[in-house]
């Protein structure tokens, strides 16, 4: 039995309309998905960013009695109550504490340093009034609380991307989007009546992994209702929906003012999304998907849905024997059963273990070293829309790159090129950072920036089309967890107060330098049929660096003589009864007629003869 799914986009596709008006519109409708994750995904750090300046609240336990500092004012009072930083103004985490029997205010009075004890006060932080810091003093001390929130959080979008990816492989695409959406959105409502900060790291954590889920079960039922020309345009408008959540976010925090009323804001998307169950017609399963697991019923009902909706009927053809549902029914037979797979059966196979091997080391790396680019933004200013906006700015040019560059060059070429940028940048600040003007740091880092978004997008990209069906979600799942692995990394460096910067620094810049070796060994999907079964996905090859013709991916190594025709058992049956009614007919279209006159030029033994006669 040949499979049905491997001919999807040549025989099904065009027969139900191809990307016709109805598959644009629930591709748009795919989009949203997106916007509401990132929005709930960035608000977090607007919930845990450091105010620029604070310090200790003065404690007058601390202090000797009233009458000796009675009648100085604010900045007099503060400058003999917190200790002075040299080149940073006031301390952050340190008050004087004076003896009981003190009796001048002349300032050399015994004085000692202590830790804060009567809280702290704050500028007021960029957007938002109040954030998890100010409410609850996460500074100092406590400062290793919003690394180990941040923690939390990826830790969840790891498992969340582990658990969805194989919920879209067993169950489909439409149940794992509708269960992490409900789930997603009543997370969200219980963090906004959290009053714990105990219980909102947790609340936090199972949040992203439902979140993990809505974007992934979006992701890939996207790319498999598009045909090859579009997938890319398609996926990389998702990408600006993720940067327009990005650039509205600053605007909701200065509006929304408390914490607890941004997330009440990006949970309202996430409940809106509630909508797709009602109307399914909005987000549809994946027919591909249907087709490859062999749930042929419904894959019958999904497939004339699309066919009706984009004004294609697959039962109006010449010969009803050979439509398209008719097909479908002779290829797969009556008894023909449902089989589902998952990722751990990528074991057995050599190609598809390596390929997702070497993209998630690849998107490890774009998300990883990020953090490295970033920190330089930081030293460059300490203003936090600056660094803010730049990175959103990076982001955009990166998908734009990535529209202009990857369907004309193929998507191993462009990830071997982004990959060689982001390692040169990271090696160039490595080595070159005190040598050189802080103008050219920036345009490095900004550089090194740009690259690595644009290899972290451009994997999970290539990944989702190199997978095959199957187990597209599991394979991608795993992907994108090592993305958050890397993402997770920065979390670590803060929870060590950047103790180890510099090592982190050093082992991503060695990671994108081996990285370029790896990617060679990718295959080349630009223009190609999504890989199905496992058997497709095994089949896939590396092409050579250098192509001697651009039709042939996979030239051999000994030059070969061009094979036969592949064997058509219908064309072959054809043409035996043609050549049967030919042999069969009474009456030939024609004759051997004999000629009547001598030939010109007779027989030796005939020429004998007629000398004879003649004497």
């Amino acid at each position: 039995m040949r499979s049905a799914a491997m001919e999807f986009e040549t025989k099904i596709y065009p027969k139900i309309g191809g990307y016709g008006r109805y598959n644009r519109i629930v591709t748009l409708f795919s989009w949203f998905p997106n916007f509401a994750v990132s929005l709930n995904l960035f608000s977090d750090v607007f919930f845990t960013l450091v105010p620029e300046s604070y310090h200790c609240s003065p404690d007058l336990t601390l202090l000797p009695s009233p009458d000796v500092f009675g009648n100085l004012s604010r900045q007099e009072y503060l400058n003999l109550t917190v200790p002075w930083a040299k080149g940073s103004g006031f301390s952050r985490c340190e008050l004087y504490r004076y003896p009981a029997n003190a009796s001048n205010q002349t300032g050399d009075l015994l004085r000692e340093a202590v830790r804060c004890t009567g809280g702290y006060e704050y500028s007021k932080p960029a957007g938002l009034r109040n954030n998890l810091v100010t409410e609850w003093n996460l500074v100092c001390d406590d400062y290793w609380k919003i690394p180990l929130h941040h923690i939390c959080f990826m830790t969840g979008w790891i498992l969340g991307y582990i658990l969805f990816g194989t919920v879209c492989d067993w169950l489909g695409r439409r149940p794992s989007l509708l269960l992490s959406v409900v789930s997603s959105g009543l997370l969200g409502v219980m963090v906004c009546l959290s009053n714990s900060p105990s219980v909102i790291p947790l609340l936090r954590l199972c949040q992203g992994l439902t979140l993990a889920g809505v974007f992934l079960a979006s992701y890939i039922a996207r790319l498999e209702w598009c045909d090859p020309s579009h997938r890319l345009m398609v996926s990389m408008v998702s990408g600006f929906f993720a940067v327009f959540a990005e650039l509205v976010l600053p605007g909701l925090a200065v509006l929304c003012r408390d914490w607890p009323v941004l997330q009440a804001v990006a949970t309202l998307p996430l409940l809106l999304l509630l909508s797709y169950w009602c109307c399914a017609s909005v987000f549809p399963e994946s027919p591909r998907w249907l087709l490859a697991t062999s749930q042929i019923y419904q894959a019958k009902i999904c497939l004339q849905s699309f066919s009706t909706r984009n004004g294609v009927s697959v039962r109006d053809e010449l010969f009803p024997a050979e439509t398209l549902l008719s097909e479908i029914d002779e290829m797969f037979g009556e008894d023909v059963q449902p089989k589902f797979h998952n990722v751990l059966e990528m074991r057995h196979t050599r190609v598809m273990w390596r390929n997702c091997l070497i993209l998630g080391f690849t998107l490890f790396i774009g998300t990883g070293i990020q953090y490295c680019f970033t920190r330089n933004l930081h030293i460059y200013s300490h203003h936090f829309y600056f660094s803010y906006f730049l990175r959103v700015l990076t982001g955009a040019l990166a998908c734009v790159f990535l529209c202009m560059t990857v369907d004309r060059f193929g998507r191993r070429g462009i990830l071997l090129l982004s990959a060689i940028l982001t390692g040169l940048s990271s090696l160039l600040l490595l080595a070159l950072t005190q040598y050189l003007r802080g103008g050219l740091v920036l345009v490095l880092s900004v550089f090194g920036l740009l690259s690595s978004q644009a290899l972290a997008m451009l994997s999970v990209f290539f990944g989702s089309e190199v997978m095959p069906t199957v187990v597209r979600g599991g394979s991608l799942g795993l992907i994108m967890a090592a993305g958050c692995v890397g993402m997770a990394a920065s979390s670590l460096m803060e929870l060590q107060n950047n103790g180890g910067y510099f090592l982190h620094h050093v082992v991503f810049a060695s990671f994108a330098v081996l990285s370029v070796l790896c990617i060679m060994l990718l295959p080349e999907s630009k223009h190609k049929a999504l890989p199905d079964s496992l058997k497709d996905g095994e089949r896939q090859r590396r092409p050579p660096l250098f192509l001697s013709r651009i039709d042939r991916d996979n030239p051999p190594l000994l030059r070969t003589p061009p094979h036969a025709s592949e064997y058509n058992r219908d064309n072959y049956s054809r043409l035996v009864s043609a050549t049967k009614k030919m042999l069969t007919k009474d009456t030939l279209p024609y004759k051997i007629s004999v000629s009547s006159q001598a030939p010109l030029l007779p027989s030796n033994g005939t020429s004998q003869e007629t000398q004879n006669d003649s004497s």
